[in-house]
């Protein structure tokens, strides 16, 4: 394993927390997968964490409502051959993961107001092209 795995600023996953669970992964591979555990399921208990400030832990509990099962965030790697690239792979879409479901909400958006030249501008030339085609009418031809 590469490191602590950072969230955001100075958090960062604590290893004490994480735990690991391997089984054979599905799909070809000759011999060799049916005796090997490559792939990797990594569970994180968010509900009793202390690694997370309580705004972050209460913002993610929030956002990751759907994908906890009793307050334990589960994620499975399976992609590579080797469980130590599947383990990274891991650790790095869980952090990925908090990192995006404790991030701030965007600054709401604050309304723009059209200056009026712009629209007097944009009225004037609506007023020029009408004219322009009421002009190509055969009306006043003799």
């Amino acid at each position: 394993m590469s490191g602590p795995y950072v969230i955001r600023g100075s958090v960062a996953l604590p290893e004490a927390e994480l735990v690991w669970r391997f089984s054979r992964s599905s799909g070809p591979g000759g011999q060799h997968v049916n005796t090997s555990d490559s792939q990797v399921e990594l569970r994180f208990d968010l509900d009793k964490t202390q690694a997370l400030p309580p705004v972050w832990k209460e913002r993610a509990l929030e956002r990751l409502a759907g994908r906890l099962v009793d307050g334990v965030l589960s994620v499975r790697a399976s992609e590579h051959r080797s469980q130590w690239r599947n383990r990274e792979t891991a650790a790095v879409r869980l952090a990925a993961l908090l990192a995006e479901a404790t991030a701030p909400p965007p600054k709401p958006r604050r309304k723009s107001r059209i200056p009026r030249g712009i629209n007097e501008r944009r009225l004037r030339e609506k007023k020029q092209r009408g004219d322009t085609k009421r002009g190509r009418s055969g009306r006043d031809w003799t």
